[in-house]
């Protein structure tokens, strides 16, 4: 095991106003993996978040969703999306998320994204995103279908390397 924080803060961002959107830029490339967690407050409405890198609008994105409510399961799946699904805010219940972004600094291959939802009332959702591009990962933006409320919080972390 290595010694030291495996986890290694990038930067918070916790909103005082309502955002459409919250973007991480200027990552540096001296990390295994990165990871976002958020913890979206939300006001009840039906809200999908959205992520995609580097300003990439183009279709180079797909996504596998698996989900369950306790009472049924189902899946989703998004080819040649021109963003990666992330998850759903559906309800007033406390949720997070933990968005991973796996060899994002390699330049050789695509890169994967896995994410780990869940409310506390209606929810469980995992799923795993292709970004079909070999360019390193310099900025990460979340874009709400609605808004996200004051007081939600994205955090950065950079994976240390072993």
């Amino acid at each position: 095991m290595a010694a030291g924080n495996t986890y290694v803060p990038i930067a918070t961002n916790t909103l005082s106003s309502t955002a459409t959107s919250v973007t991480f830029s200027s990552i540096p490339g001296t990390y295994t993996d990165l990871v976002v967690v958020c913890n979206p407050i939300e006001s009840g409405t039906n809200n999908q978040v959205w992520a995609q890198v580097n300003s990439d609008t183009a279709t180079n994105y797909s996504t596998t969703v698996i989900y369950g409510t306790g009472t049924a399961a189902n899946s989703n799946r998004y080819s040649s999306a021109n963003w990666v699904y992330a998850f759903l805010t559906a309800d007033t219940g406390n949720k997070n998320a933990i968005i991973q972004f796996m060899n994002y600094a390699n330049t050789t291959t695509y890169k994967t994204v896995l994410v780990r939802s869940n409310s506390t009332t209606s929810y469980v959702q995992a799923s795993v995103s292709l970004w079909r591009s070999t360019s390193a990962i310099t900025s990460i933006l979340l874009s709400a279908q609605g808004t996200f409320p004051i007081g939600s919080t994205f955090s950065l972390y950079g994976i240390a390397a072993a």
